[in-house]
């Protein structure tokens, strides 16, 4: 046997969706030949499917609830596409590369968050995302990926250097509200998957589109895991030029992946809050604090009379009961847990003690103050102050805004965080803060399209809003560590640059003979002349589902470089004519996968002899040895 190819696509979702219906249905599965190559495979038997579900299946009903749009079903179908782009790192960019475990992205996040399912899938607790707010301005992503020339000089100046095209959505647009629910459902669908089992994702939004953001996520992520709609006060005083309102506020819409799993973070408590709390009594059980003992809802064993200490005869007050029973009441009457006031003559009271409260903390409220979370006019402060009183972003949201949602989101002490509207790299800045206040090991993954900045301040040095988002996080991480030098020793303020890009291999699907003399040896050597180890070995890793933040070293033997990523989760070796010591010394560091380039060897019995010598090496099974090594 021999090492076979590694598929180099990212995941086919549509393949993931049969994958999980036989999980619970294999009963509506057959097999076909397929008529292209005549392989059997499976495929779902709808009329079993229909059997199984019974009554509980629609497709032409006269009335049915739905929300629907043009570009609805073609959202769905390039969710699902499976796409054979990469991400090429870019060491200079970087910031400690060897050691940090965060990562910045550029390019369409789309296509970036399909290249990341195999290896974060399941795996991201927290997502946060500032979409565009659709309000005829603000950027666009257009998803039609193959720019022809004739779409080039339509949309001369809107395409990026990676192909990506991107526009204005103005409101003479027929398409206003469906481009942008377009925009947003295939990109929701594909992040859904990288949410962990007690993930949450928080969506800003304004007006404009919240209903149909709304209605986008109740389908995506069900109803039943609506947690809140958040109301931000994003202004501190009103605009006395608006036309009819001052509108003061934008909306973060809160949605658990499973709502059974998720549980909420809780704020702390307040001084003003403990300050509600007393012990006149001198309870040994602590401060406490007064709480009504009569409730609406009516029940005859709750209505009774009540003699308090000072002989005063007092009952529910009119239409009310008391929430405890007679019974009830004499056993915390007993315990000390009624308060009839200072002279013992006020109604009955029931003590609620601090030291007793169900949950740490205070439950977040819906609505978000500025006084606790800021303004996007302190949003936009804090970016001039780390870039010395330039303007060079518009609209950033205040760090104390994500610090909230990040509380809110429950955090273990190693949680990845993924913002793909990355922006000004707020999501960044707020969760280093974090991990330096609470000594926690979060990771962000941030992703961008490179937009140029907007004309009025193309005279900075920053082309566009990833070279903005980049330098913010240097600043930032150097101010954390700078205004806490004993505590913040060991915090990760470093990240990992990657750029999306064309597959690293040359198209070698035609025939043989459609190729003139010249391209012939791309059958030998099909990687392009552009890419370089470190391009080979994290295109690999995206393909073979190992996350891009893993550290890796590298070693030379034989005059060969050896890639080992994470103490052995993967070593590979791109150079050409293998000799057996380097095969010794890729065993010796006990890989889970092992990876070689195709043009490693120049017969196929130089394939075959490796892969024997690695299977009897490792001692592994011809099984194992087929599905962990691989060529490229």
């Amino acid at each position: 046997m021999k090492p076979n190819k590694l598929e180099l696509s990212s995941v086919d979702r549509t393949q993931l969706n049969l994958e999980a219906l036989y999980q619970i249905a294999p009963s509506c599965f057959t097999e076909v030949k397929d008529d292209k190559t005549g392989e059997l495979r499976h495929v779902v038997n709808f009329k079993t499917l229909r059997q199984l579900l019974g009554d509980n299946a629609v497709e032409d009903a006269d009335e049915m609830y739905q929300f629907t749009w043009p570009g609805k079903q073609e959202a769905r179908r390039e969710a699902a596409r499976p796409i054979t782009k990469t991400l090429r790192p870019v060491v200079e960019d970087s910031v400690d590369w060897d050691h940090t475990q965060n990562l910045y992205i550029e390019g369409d996040n789309l296509e970036v968050l399909k290249l990341l399912q195999k290896s974060y899938m399941g795996k991201v607790k927290m997502i946060y995302i500032d979409p565009p707010y659709n309000t005829g301005n603000d950027f666009v992503y257009d998803d039609d990926f193959a720019v022809s020339q004739d779409d080039y000089d339509l949309f001369a100046g809107d395409v990026d250097e990676l192909g990506n095209r991107y526009r204005k959505n103005t409101d003479s647009n027929g398409r206003f509200h469906s481009d942008w629910c377009t925009m947003m459902y295939s990109r929701l669908m594909v992040a859904r998957s990288l949410l962990t089992e007690d993930g949450v994702i928080f969506i800003s939004i304004d007006d404009n589109e919240q209903r149909n953001l709304k209605n986008i996520c109740d389908e995506i992520f069900g109803s039943s895991n609506f947690i809140a709609q958040l109301i931000w006060e994003r202004a501190y005083s009103p605009k006395n030029d608006a036309k009819y309102i001052s509108n003061s506020h934008d909306y973060v819409l809160m949605y658990a992946l499973d709502l059974e799993k998720f549980t909420i973070g809780r704020l702390p408590r307040t001084e003003e809050a403990n300050a509600r709390y007393s012990n006149p009594d001198n309870d040994p059980r602590g401060v406490w604090k007064a709480s009504d003992m009569s409730v609406k809802t009516y029940t005859s064993s709750c209505d009774y009379k009540i003699m308090t200490p000072s002989g005063k005869i007092v009952e529910p007050p009119a239409g009310r009961c008391w929430s405890l029973s007679a019974k009830a009441f004499a056993e915390r009457l007993q315990d000390n847990r009624i308060w009839f006031g200072p002279n013992g003559d006020s109604t009955p009271s029931i003590k609620r003690f601090l030291s007793e409260l169900k949950y740490e903390g205070m439950a977040p409220t819906s609505i978000l103050f500025y006084k606790e979370v800021g303004h996007s006019q302190e949003g936009a402060k804090e970016v001039v102050s780390l870039f010395g009183n330039k303007g060079v972003f518009d609209g950033p949201k205040p760090v104390r805004l994500l610090e909230r949602l990040i509380i809110l989101a429950n955090l273990k002490s190693d949680s990845i965080v993924l913002d793909f509207f990355s922006g000004s790299a707020t999501t960044a800045h707020a969760l280093m803060k974090m991990n330096s206040n609470k000594n926690f090991q979060c990771k962000f993954i941030l992703v961008q399209l490179p937009e140029e900045v907007n004309d009025t301040k193309k005279e900075q040095e920053y082309k566009n809003i990833c070279e903005i988002g980049k330098e913010r996080i240097r600043r930032a991480g150097k101010k954390i560590k700078e205004e806490s030098p004993l505590t913040t020793q060991n915090l990760d303020t470093g990240f990992r640059v990657f750029r999306l890009a064309d597959s690293n291999f040359e198209e070698v699907k035609k025939a043989p003979g459609e190729y003139d003399q010249s391209q012939l040896d791309l059958f030998l050597n099909n990687v392009k002349s552009d890419r370089t180890d470190l391009d080979l070995l994290f295109g690999a890793m995206l393909s073979w589902g190992v996350q891009l933040s893993l550290p890796m070293t590298s070693e030379e033997v034989d005059g060969k470089m050896i890639y080992s990523v994470n103490d052995g989760d993967l070593v590979a070796c791109f150079a050409d004519d293998i000799t057996e010591n380097i095969v010794k010394a890729m065993a010796d560091k006990q890989p889970l996968r092992v990876l070689f380039r195709d043009s490693c060897f120049a017969r196929d019995d130089a394939k075959i002899n490796v892969f024997e010598t690695l299977k009897q090496l490792l001692d592994w099974s011809e099984e194992e040895a087929i599905k962990n090594i691989k060529v490229i």
